[in-house]
Order: structure tokens, then sequence, then C-alpha cells
């Protein structure tokens, strides 16, 4: 399958943009993926841990393999901060919560998705990718469908057209609208509907960005969308690029360790559909330009916006009712 180009297909400084993938799977522990990748991509194999490698020095970079839970790897500050006391017993305190981690990890393997981190790549070179999502098929990874218990992903994240309020704005208001359409060809996973890794947006939040008066500054921006999604797991996760621009912002989301600072859109709706003969990133790519061309298009994108508030904008009556109650409670 051929990636198709998006409407803005170079980032602010005229270079090709890039996206990341992510994908989780059962099947494969992570030193077999490490091995998959490498014979697919070169580069050289590091065990940061037993169940964390890193394949670096290939196409286009680092690769990063894990098992996806923090409970099988070392604790990296603790283990930091315990070697700078340089004491018999904590060199034993160390190697105890290595082999621990280690243990933990051995037990939930098959239990916990590996998961593989790619490293950035040209929207243009997204179908050489895809080539790991076969070879994956191949060498028995499980997705999504294979089980009630695999609530697992593929995320996209991709960079930035530019880093303008108005742009985001733009790609936050077509996403919402695009949203139900993208739930509808992917199929999402029943699994991964119940669980809270890519939920939608509240309805509330979309009223307010939608309004064609909306035309906040950033700092704004970042506080509406926080005030009302003050969570990681939404299905376009803004927090990257919102941490990236201000990473001084005032909120503990911005600085948890978890939020990855980046200029690219975190997009973690679609289904590892391993079991699909021609799956891969390309295909979720293509459905994610749907947002990005609507973004595109400000006529439409406002002629769409009107008829969601049409629809779902409470009457008059109905808004100053809310607006007393609220006094009320207030009072």
């Amino acid at each position: 399958m051929t990636p198709q180009p998006p409407p803005e297909p170079r980032n602010a400084d005229g270079e090709t943009r890039r996206v990341g993938v992510e994908i989780e799977f059962a099947g494969l522990p992570p030193q077999r993926t490490a091995e998959l990748v490498q014979s697919l991509f070169g580069g050289e194999i590091e065990v940061l841990s037993p169940h964390r490698l890193k394949v670096v020095g290939g196409r286009w970079g680092a690769f990063g393999i894990e098992l996806d839970t923090q409970y099988a790897h070392p604790d990296q500050e603790m283990m930091a901060a315990e070697a700078a006391i340089d004491s018999e017993w904590e060199r034993m305190r160390r190697e105890f919560h290595t082999r621990t981690r280690e243990m933990i990890g051995d037990m939930v393997t098959g239990l916990v998705p590996t998961e593989i981190v790619c490293p950035p790549v040209p929207w243009d070179e997204l179908d050489e990718l895809d080539a790991l999502f076969e070879a994956l098929r191949q060498h028995g990874a499980k997705g999504s469908d294979a089980s009630l218990l695999y609530g697992f992903g593929l995320h996209l994240n991709p960079e930035v057209p530019s880093l303008e309020v108005e742009s985001l704005l733009a790609h936050l208001r077509a996403y919402l609208l695009t949203a139900a359409w993208l739930r509808e060809q992917i199929h999402v996973d029943i699994t991964r509907e119940v669980l809270p890794h890519a939920n939608p947006f509240p309805r509330a939040y979309a009223l307010k960005i939608l309004d064609p008066d909306y035309a906040p500054d950033l700092e704004t921006l970042i506080a509406d969308y926080l005030e009302d999604n003050p969570t990681r797991n939404r299905e376009l996760d803004m927090l990257p690029p919102f941490a990236h621009l201000a990473p001084d912002f005032p909120h503990e989301l911005l600085q948890n360790r978890l939020v990855k600072a980046r200029p690219t859109f975190h997009y973690r709706l679609p289904n590892a559909q391993l079991s699909e003969p021609g799956w891969g990133a390309v295909t979720e790519w293509n459905r994610w330009l749907e947002v990005e061309r609507l973004a595109a298009t400000p006529g439409t994108l406002a002629e769409r916006s009107a008829q969601f508030l049409a629809r779902h904008r409470p009457s008059a009556p109905r808004r100053l009712l809310i607006r007393l109650r609220r006094w009320i409670a207030a009072r």
C-alpha cells in the first residue's frame, strides 16, 4: 500500500514531515523481536535490561523494544540514586532490585504486550516500514483481535505541520469532527473500547472549541484542554506538542515523565490489526489524513463545525437553565 501525501508534506523548516509509530502485540518476546528488527533494518542490538532492548545504528535511527510494563524493568531513578552511594549494602540492594524486576518480566511475558517504538520515519517511506508488520505476522505476533484480553493498539505520532496555535486548533477541531468516521473505519476492538487508553473527547469540550468565536492564544488552548481532558488517555493525545511548546506550563500532567515532549500529535485510536494481511502503518496513516485534509480546508471545517453545533448544542432555554443551576450551586 502506498502512503498518501498530506496537505502539508513538509514541516516549518521545509523538511519532509516524519511519523513515529508504536505497536503492541503478544507472541514474541523482546529479544526475538529485536533480532527481527535488526534483520530487517540493520543496526546493533543493545540490551538495556533483560526485557528492554534497543536496535541502534540502522535504518532511520533507534528502535526501542520492551515489555510494556514498568515493573519488568529496573527503576532508573532509584538505580542512579543508589549508584551514587558506593557501599556493599547499596550494591546488594541494586542487585536484588534488578533480579526481582527480571523475574517479574519473565513471569508476565506472554501476559503483557511487547512494544516496539519505531524511530521517526519520513511519511513517504512508511510503506518500507510496513515490512516490519508483515514479518511480525509471519513470526507469530498476535494483535488486538487474537484474544479478548488483548487491548493492543498502534499509535501514530505525525510531526505537526505547524506549531502555530491556529494550526493546532484546526487539527483538534478536524479530529473531533472526524472521530466517529475513524472509529467506524477502524472497528475499534471491544476490549480497547472498554479500556481507558483511547477515550473520546467530552461533548462539552467539543462544543467549546468548535464555537466559531473560540480564538485562544496558546496558553488558553492548553489550559482549556487540560481542564476538560486531565488525562493522557485520549484518542488524540495533545500533551506531547503542548509539553514541547510550553515546558514550564504549571500542570502536573505536562511534567509527567510518561509524557514525551515532542512536536507531534499522538494518535492512539487504531487497533493492532496484525491478523489482517496488508495492514500496517500506511493503512492508519492514510485514514489519519482525513483529519489533516479537513484541517487544511477552513471553509469546510467551519461548515461542519456549524452543523455539529446545530445538532448538539443545547437550545437557548436549556442554556439559560444550565446557567441558572450553576449560579444557584455557586451560591
